[in-house]
């Protein structure tokens, strides 16, 4: 009984992919397929509305295995990953104290920022006393120009302490375009070239420690698209690439130092893609160099390539863009599906950002949540248990093979133009990623992008309480190389309400309801959210017998703002009268885009919100006209 397989379709005759679309034309009832149900996704591809093995049937993707070049399913035959918290080292004591609790809280990964002046072997063994460097990451971040020093303080500690250097797994953030790109600092081609050299050579000892870093988090926090920053990605990996090939690096040992830092957005699918497609793409960069192996006992060796070599080593973080000051706990929303995202797409380490980290330094209890959250998914929910469960979806591998041609796209544009660094020289990829940031936060301000809390389904009491920005870096272009500002979606809309909060009067936004039942309910509620997004009190109502009723009640509440909600055919004959009685007094607005609006307009009513309005814009004037 046991070895019978029940085949749940058996008794089901098949469907062709005609029958089911003549099926959905005929719901569609003469409805555009394309506009009603085609998606265009922001990297320009379109996303249908279901998908079926014939879509997916020419793909090599389908074919690959865990563990196996080129590497789509993963670098590993599990999908277990480090969880890693990041201490930022003021003393080498109490960072050392506090990386021991976090080990005993289920972090496997520690991330150390030190400051250069801090370097040196007694800093070294207080930071790292009593930690077992074989059994956990390590992590280190420093001065770029101090990168080789610590390298060589950690290759005498784990000497001196008797590791097998094998068995020791870490990084060393090492990344001079990432400087760059934040911090405006120049470095000519030939200089970047000795530094990367130098850093590979150096950590040869560790030879599980990558020491050259791809920060495309930096993008990712920017504002680029998931397609964008894979692109950009791995153009940059290329370019540190080549540039240790050049110097006469070994190409395998070149490759092995090479550590991909990616943001984890919150477009759930999207993000999956990207990491199955950042393995595939850079295995095949990396195999066109065609590294030797210099291992006889490697098991992965074909025609003496080095297969091991073009497995890519990757971390992921939560991005901030889409983190928000206000109703802060949806963060820990946003930062649980993404933190899904890159373990489906079976990243190595991963850090999700404590959801308050956007306007204070994180406490005990963010940070706890934050661990909490990974633990949850691999102890709870076993997502460490199988490799790659996307594979086979016809959606995700659809995905998949777009996202990849969009990103290699990028990546050959990239090349044929001088490399990366080249771009980032003359502020290409500066610009392109303010332009992708600009349009993102137009669909934000429209809401065709939507920010729950904050630009949809606001808290309508909730106030700052203080809570301001902290990850808002200001740099100056002080080499003549342009730079990137970190963006955050919701920032626009926090300040119209911390706009609010300061302003000598709270302003009143009251809801005349009348009319139509249904149409008064729906426009009311619509016009609720859509001023609340601004910090405005919002006072609605059952509804009126007449508009003289509702506005004698709305300056009885002394309201700034008077919202006509009604029906389009009954808007004729009320907002006239509300017009009359408002004038000169309150700001009258139509809730809807009815019919008669040029009429309506004529008399001179020029405030409407609806569906269409742009809601960034329209607050900034509203505040502009009640003197906020």
């Amino acid at each position: 009984m046991s070895e019978k397989k029940l085949n749940l379709l058996a008794d089901f005759p098949p469907v062709s992919t005609r029958e089911w679309m003549d099926k959905v034309t005929a719901d569609l009832k003469g409805a555009d397929f394309e506009k009603k149900l085609v998606w265009k996704t922001n990297e320009g591809f379109k996303v249908m509305p279901f998908y079926r093995a014939e879509d997916i049937q020419n793909y090599k993707t389908t074919d690959a295995v865990p563990g196996k070049f080129p590497y789509v399913r993963g670098t590993k035959a599990d999908n277990d990953w480090f969880v890693r918290q990041d201490i930022e080292v003021k003393d080498a004591k109490s960072a050392n104290k506090k990386a021991l609790d976090l080990l005993n809280r289920g972090v496997n990964s520690l991330g150390f920022t030190i400051n250069k002046e801090d370097l040196s072997a007694d800093f070294i063994a207080t930071l790292l006393d009593g930690i077992a460097a074989n059994c956990v990451e390590l992590n280190f971040k420093t001065c770029s120009k101090r990168t080789v020093d610590l390298v060589n303080l950690l290759v005498d500690y784990f000497t001196a302490k008797g590791y097998n250097a094998p068995e020791l797994q870490g990084s060393v953030n090492f990344d001079p375009i990432n400087s760059m790109l934040l911090r405006g600092k120049k470095f000519t081609a030939d200089e970047m070239a000795v530094m990367v050299e130098a850093a590979a050579l150096t950590a040869a000892k560790l030879p599980f420690y990558r020491v050259i870093n791809v920060n495309a988090l930096s993008l990712s926090n920017a504002g680029a698209y998931a397609a964008q920053e894979l692109g950009y990605a791995l153009a940059w990996g290329n370019q540190y690439l080549s540039m240790m090939v050049e110097k006469g690096v070994d190409t395998q040992l070149a490759a092995k130092k090479i550590k991909f830092n990616f943001g984890v957005g919150s477009n759930y699918f999207m993000e999956i893609a990207k990491f199955r497609a950042a393995k595939w793409l850079w295995a095949l960069i990396v195999e066109a160099y065609k590294p030797a192996c210099r291992r006889t006992e490697c098991t992965e060796t074909v025609e003496g390539i080095c297969y091991c070599a073009m497995k890519m080593r990757l971390h992921a973080e939560t991005s901030s863009f889409n983190k928000t000051i206000f109703d802060p706990n949806v963060n820990m929303l946003r930062t649980q599906t993404e933190a899904m995202s890159a373990s489906l797409g079976g990243v190595h380490s991963l850090t999700v950002s404590p959801f308050d980290a956007v306007y204070k330094k994180p406490d005990e209890f963010s940070e706890r949540i934050a661990r909490n959250q990974q633990l949850l998914l691999k102890e709870e929910s076993n997502f460490d248990k199988v490799t790659d469960p996307a594979a086979g979806s016809y959606y995700i591998e659809k995905l998949t093979n777009e996202i990849a041609a969009q990103a290699w796209k990028l990546f050959l544009e990239m090349e044929d133009a001088g490399g990366f660094l080249t771009a980032v020289e003359g502020g290409v990829v500066q610009q392109a990623i303010k332009a992708t940031a600009a349009a993102r936060l137009k669909n934000v301000s429209s809401r065709r992008e939507v920010l729950l809390g904050t630009n949809q389904f606001p808290n309508f009491t909730e106030v700052s309480g203080g809570k301001t920005t902290t990850d808002k870096a200001k740099h100056k272009h002080a080499e003549g190389i342009e730079t990137l500002e970190t963006v955050r979606a919701a920032e626009e809309f926090e300040n119209l309400r911390f706009a609010t909060e300061t302003a000598a009067k709270r302003p009143k936004t009251f809801m005349l309801t009348i009319g139509n039942l249904a149409m008064r309910l729906a426009r009311a509620q619509f016009s609720s959210n859509f001023f609340a997004c601004a910090g405005y009190e919002v006072i609605d109502n059952l509804g009126f017998a007449t508009v003289e009723a509702g506005v004698e009640a709305a300056r009885k509440m002394q309201a700034d703002i008077i919202v006509l909600c009604s029906s389009d055919d009954e808007y004729a004959e009320l907002a006239p009268k509300a017009f009359e009685l408002t004038k000169n007094n309150e700001i009258l607005v139509v809730a809807g885009a009815p019919a008669c609006s040029d009429e309506l307009k004529s008399l001179g009513i020029v405030h409407f919100v609806n569906v269409k309005t742009n809601v960034l814009e329209s607050l900034k004037g509203f505040n502009a006209l009640l003197g906020i």
